[in-house]
């Protein structure tokens, strides 16, 4: 059989080979770099006749063209990507007093570490507001980008990054590496794209982040190129060759290697430096094309990092200084009653929606009745509306100055039809919050299954709010095991229900059996159990049988977890039908334990 190498006419691959290179130069100066020596009009002209080539000589493509950020048909579902280097969160600090004790406590750990009373310097970098990525090269070749997810697993969305220019595909050195970063949307990219929205009448979008995010996990990757996503890349967390001593040094040889990082990093030498470079920024961040919501502290020595090491969520050798969230006014027109998972009952503020914090906001908490009496918030008030990233929008403040004479007091009920039942509601012993009296409503169960299912817990896809209430309502599930005996023939009675759509929900259901311990603990709506616990008690008892059997002293050796905590997971785990939930729960899916470190 002849070589393919010898179809190609003499000239045609070193031609081709050039207009990668020459494509691969203007795209770094461009995107990275923020200069060009090309006008868009020529470089979209060299990357039509690469295109050509590669299509009229297959065997002249390679996975690190240019041609390769737009590629292929949509995907039918995102593939799950463990990862190789665990992906951490850093702890949150509101207050100059907060990073001065971080600052205390690095100290205090590396005294501890070394026996040395040595102190740290710094780097500050731009905290940004956007979705995480990892992304893994092999031989310098892009080979995988993906969400954080949990941090332990993620999606494999390398078809929407590659539509990133500023991501390149190649890197400058033939090295294996995996290198952590954030996508973000422009603020002039949002302007753009809102106006072409509202041409074709189209609602504008409102919250970058989520836009960022939503378009990463896009299955056609042509919509995610149409988003003109951008990327800073902060962190290297393996490589092939050894790496700076400093983390100053690393940023340096991210942009080496050809990575975009933000260029407004700064070493500091002291924590003073570092809150002269926050006040700075809080105030010259609203002037970038991007969106920030504080500064990442980090310490700068490596050799002190490994020494201070990890808490079970979060590097104690870092921490994200956040900014002042944002904060607008607008009139409160009621206060209704949300009831959550675990029974509580949280009263809402209504609100004239108004624009806070990058979203539209309509409603926001308002904590409890001592925080509404403390206030003195009534229905017609003009309140102060405050919103930080992530963070549930609330209330924190009323102009009374401005109340209007018909502002009616609010009066704290004794029933919530939310509870189910006569309604009635009770104070929890000892604490600001009320629950429903009835802890087995329709309300209260089906929001334990929204969170059951959702993303931080069992992940089912396909099973969605309106399905689970149709579930409930056909009395199909009662349980949490019930989600996985359930039978296609009883599916596919349900309206709207058809042979396709059945066998991708059974499928989804298939995938979730299973399930890391810390997303089980989640699962369970244990009380004051979130997340951050979750992951603190799967660490430190690593299965779940002891950390049924575990007592409040037991549960109080564990880092972040108090008394209040200790005794709600006992309370939980002693309660007889808790109890039967859960093994049955336990003999439909598979647990996966974490492994003992050392």
């Amino acid at each position: 059989m002849a070589d393919a190498r010898n179809k190609v006419p003499e000239g045609v691959r070193e031609r081709t080979a050039r207009l990668r290179e020459a494509i691969e130069k203007y795209r770094y100066e461009y995107h990275v770099l923020n200069r060009s020596t090309i006008s868009a009009e020529a470089l979209d002209s060299l990357k039509r006749e690469l295109a050509e080539l590669e299509a009229e000589y297959p065997e002249l493509a390679t996975p690190d063209s240019p041609t390769q950020r737009v590629a292929g048909a949509p995907l039918p579902e995102f593939r799950k990507v463990r990862h190789e280097v665990v992906q951490w969160s850093f702890n949150d600090a509101f207050t100059e007093e907060d990073v001065r004790a971080f600052d205390e406590r690095v100290g205090r750990f590396i005294l501890e570490a070394t026996g040395r009373g040595e102190r740290p310097t710094y780097t500050a970098e731009l905290k940004i507001d956007g979705l995480k990525i990892v992304l893994t090269y092999k031989k310098g070749v892009l080979k995988t980008a993906a969400t954080r997810g949990d941090g332990v697993v993620g999606e494999d969305v390398t078809h929407n990054i590659k539509t990133i220019e500023s991501v390149p595909l190649k890197i400058r050195q033939p090295i294996d590496v995996i290198v952590e970063g954030e996508v973000w949307l422009a603020k002039s990219t949002l302007e753009y794209l809102n106006r072409e929205r509202e041409k074709r009448g189209e609602e504008p979008f409102a919250n970058p982040r989520n836009l960022a995010a939503g378009s990463v996990r896009q299955l056609d990757p042509k919509v995610a190129a149409e988003r003109r996503l951008d990327s800073f890349i902060y962190d290297i967390a393996r490589a092939s060759i050894p790496l700076p001593a400093r983390q100053f040094e690393e940023l340096k040889l991210l942009q080496e290697l050809g990575f975009k990082v933000n260029p407004h990093f700064r070493h500091c030498r002291n924590m003073d430096e570092v809150i002269s470079y926050w006040r700075e920024w809080r105030s010259k961040s609203a002037g970038e094309d991007y969106w920030t919501d504080g500064v990442v502290i980090k310490v700068d020595e490596r050799r002190f990092q490994e020494a201070i090491g990890y808490t079970g969520k979060a590097p104690r050798w870092g921490i994200a200084f956040k900014f002042p969230p944002e904060q607008v006014t607008t009139v409160l027109e009621d206060i209704v009653f949300q009831v959550g998972r675990t029974g509580v009952v949280t009263p809402v503020a209504k609100l004239k929606a108004v624009e806070v914090g990058g979203s539209t906001v309509s409603r926001a908490t308002l904590h409890n009745e001592d925080f509404i009496k403390k206030l003195d918030v009534r229905i017609g008030d003009t309140v102060v509306l405050q919103k930080a990233g992530d963070v549930i929008p609330e209330v924190v403040g009323v102009v009374r100055e401005i109340r209007p004479r018909k502002a009616r007091p609010f009066v704290w009920p004794d029933r919530v039809p939310e509870c189910g039942g006569d309604g009635r509601i009770e104070r929890v012993s000892g604490g600001a919050a009320w629950r429903c009296v009835n802890r087995d409503s329709f309300m209260i169960q089906r929001r334990r299954f929204y969170h059951f299912v959702s993303r931080s817990c069992f992940n089912i896809e396909q099973l969605g709010p309106k399905t689970i209430d149709l579930l409930l309502e056909k009395g199909l599930i009662s349980t949490y095991a019930d989600i996985f005996t359930i039978k296609r023939g009883d599916l596919l009675e349900l309206p709207r229900f058809a042979e396709k759509s059945v066998d991708n929900l059974l499928k989804s259901i298939e995938k979730s059996r299973k399930v890391t311990l810390s997303r089980l603990i989640t699962a369970l709506s244990i009380p004051q159990v979130g997340e951050e616990t979750a992951n603190d008690l799967a660490n430190h008892f690593r299965s779940i049988e002891k950390i049924r059997r575990a007592s409040v002293d037991d549960l109080e050796k564990v880092e972040g977890v108090g008394p209040v905590v200790g005794k709600a997971a006992v309370r939980w785990f002693s309660d007889g039908q808790n109890r039967k939930i859960l093994d049955a729960l336990l003999k439909e899916v598979r647990v996966e334990n974490p492994k003992a470190v050392g």
